[in-house]
């Protein structure tokens, strides 16, 4: 759908959503997006026991990603409990293009299911923040994999222990379009040998003062300080 009168039928749980929780009714006015920035304003035309047809008043508008699209890829693979579900809820809300689970030599596996539970949670916190362009969870990667990333990044910064300042890494930094954030595993960090094949090549090492930070906390400490900086550039 998209041009003015174009009908879209709104089943399962997002029906389910509309109708018990919002508990919309006939002729109220909504917003339906694809995550892909397409934005269709519209109402709801009829209510059935299985769903929702909406009516789009306007034209569908197509929104572009705005600011520096920052892809993140975190060894988070051994977090318990509801760690890694805040991580990807935290990235999505802070607009990350994207996240890849890294499998590193201290954090090898990452299960399946967990991956399709973190991209319903994604996909949840996408629409709670109202953005347009959903974030991309990726399948998880292997070290070698990660490196032809970084060989391909214009800015790539890796989170270690006892490095630069990150503001004293980026602020020497030419403006990108994009830029690849690295953290490693839980408690261990990345072995010796993975933080020298990162920066040879071509990452460089930040770090976010003298305490040992987990995966979740330095992801987001990093990625929040990141956009405030990507966005301060734009207004250069």
């Amino acid at each position: 759908m998209r041009v003015r009168g174009g009908v879209v039928r709104v089943q399962g749980s997002e029906f389910w959503h509309m109708a018990k929780v919002l508990r919309l009714k006939q002729e109220d006015r909504v917003e339906l997006f694809n995550g892909k920035g397409g934005l269709v304003e519209g109402c709801i035309q009829s209510i059935d026991k299985t769903g929702v047809d909406f009516i789009a008043q306007e034209d569908q508008k197509v929104i572009l990603p705005q600011g520096m699209q920052w892809q993140v890829f975190a060894a988070f693979g051994t977090l318990k409990g509801g760690r890694a579900d805040w991580l990807i809820e935290k990235c999505t809300e802070l607009g990350a293009s994207s996240v890849t689970p890294l499998l590193t030599e201290r954090s090898p596996i990452i299960s399946e299911n967990r991956v399709d539970r973190l991209e319903r949670v994604s996909f949840a916190a996408a629409k709670q923040c109202q953005r347009l362009h959903q974030m991309v969870l990726n399948p998880p990667i292997k070290f070698g994999t990660l490196l032809d990333h970084i060989l391909k990044s214009k800015l790539c910064l890796v989170a270690t222990a006892e490095a630069k300042p990150l503001l004293n890494a980026v602020n020497s930094s030419a403006k990108e379009s994009s830029g690849l954030l690295i953290v490693g595993p839980e408690g261990a960090d990345f072995t010796k040998k993975e933080v020298e094949m990162m920066l040879e090549a071509g990452g460089t090492a930040v770090g976010l003062g003298p305490h040992r930070l987990r995966v979740e906390t330095a992801t987001i400490a990093l990625l929040a300080t990141l956009v405030m900086w990507s966005d301060s550039q734009e207004m250069i």
